[in-house]
């Protein structure tokens, strides 16, 4: 599934000898993930429906950790795998085919893999999931298949999965959570006292609420990326623009995602801001493009970028990721944004100014790239070499 992508480190100029091995962790919940595209419509109910494009992939916060390890940063994921042929594929495809650490990672006999099918259609998606929460881990775990294994107990909970560990990440540079109101992950705390910056986001508020305070590890926050919608209902605001200066009263760096409009950031250690607009693409499957934005604000803040250029490369990736379909699959490498660097300076009628916009990529890209448009295979379960 990995995409030829040169070998580009964003942090080669910062590396240290006593640097931490991992640049980020996060843990969450793998999905297989089922995508079909080229909807003309909506499914309707009584008819079968036929999709012009399909694939599959990792998905949940697989979709996360192939989009930082794209880019060139050391990866490691904490997540429970079932001991199925989906699990057995979501392992290799993020270890063998990105390069993602799974040291932390287990798989789970008589547990299976939580599965998403998706459906692109009119540039929205629509999605059916299925899975059970992963049984706690066992005292004595042993070793088996892929990956470290654990004793199941007969039956696993029916509850939104989550594989609730660790409780000990490894030092890294910087941690991704994703924060549910009314709850602390004891990890995020540990994680930040060994040095790791901490980015968050955060999903819809089901108890209706919308308190900040509800939300315990924000405390341990370097930036919080909620969209506008969740910004403004957390603020009590009716801008974004507004939400994200009153968030950053709370966080050191609040970015707020504006949707067609960019995104806006505010750094409240300086009271800076930087808006940046999005950039106009064809989306064939906004699936992911949240966390790519994640993994591309993530990297430019551990490279020391200046806060625009961090928007910026956020939300190139992002735009990139939604021309191409499915999760994981669509997230973009080096390769894709060197290619598109060089084609749209090609372009007639081009804004300079937005060109400008993106200039710092020079330094980074290589002086050759592959042809645009790139085009990857479609994994697809069941084909051998």
């Amino acid at each position: 599934m990995s995409t030829d992508t040169p070998g580009i480190d964003p942090l080669l100029a910062l590396r240290a000898p006593q640097d931490p091995a991992c640049d980020v962790f996060l843990t969450g919940t793998v999905f297989l993930d089922i995508i079909f595209t080229g909807l003309d419509s909506a499914p309707v109910r009584g008819t079968e429906s036929w999709a012009r494009g399909m694939g599959s992939s990792p998905g949940g916060v697989a979709n996360m950790a192939t989009a930082l390890a794209r880019l060139g940063l050391h990866t490691s994921l904490a997540a429970a795998f079932g001991d199925d042929h989906y699990g057995e594929y979501c392992w290799d495809a993020l270890e063998q085919g990105e390069g993602i650490d799974l040291s932390m990672s287990r798989t789970v006999p008589g547990w299976h893999s939580p599965v998403t099918v998706s459906m692109a259609y009119e540039g929205e998606r629509t999605m059916v999931s299925h899975g059970h929460e992963a049984p706690a881990p066992s005292a004595v775990p042993g070793q088996a298949g892929a990956g470290p294994t654990e004793t199941a107990p007969t039956a696993a909970p029916a509850a939104a999965p989550n594989p609730a560990f660790p409780q000990c990440p490894p030092r890294a540079r910087a941690a991704i959570a994703s924060l549910v109101p009314g709850r602390s992950e004891p990890w995020v705390a540990t994680a930040a006292r060994h040095g790791a910056l901490i980015f968050a986001d955060v999903g819809w508020d089901e108890t209706g609420r919308w308190d900040l305070d509800a939300l315990p590890d924000l405390a341990h926050c370097e930036a919080f990326l909620p969209n506008a919608e969740e910004a403004m209902r957390y603020t009590r605001t009716d801008c974004p623009r507004a939400a994200a200066h009153a968030l950053a009263e709370r966080v050191p760096l609040a970015v707020v995602t504006l949707g067609a409009e960019g995104a806006y950031a505010v750094d409240g250690r300086t009271g800076a801001a930087a808006q940046v607009p999005a950039i106009e693409v064809e989306a064939l499957d906004p699936t992911g493009a949240g966390d790519v934005f994640v993994a591309g604000f993530v990297t430019g803040t551990l490279a020391d970028w200046p806060l625009a250029d961090r928007l910026a490369f956020a939300g190139l990736t992002a735009a990139l990721s939604v021309q191409e379909f499915g999760g994981s699959l669509s997230a973009p490498g080096w390769s894709e944004i060197a290619a598109w660097w060089q084609r749209i300076r090609t372009l007639d009628d081009q804004d300079p100014t937005a060109l400008e916009r993106y200039a710092f990529l020079e330094e980074l890209l290589p002086t050759t790239a592959r042809a645009w448009p790139l085009r990857r295979a479609v994994p697809t379960i069941g084909f051998r070499q």
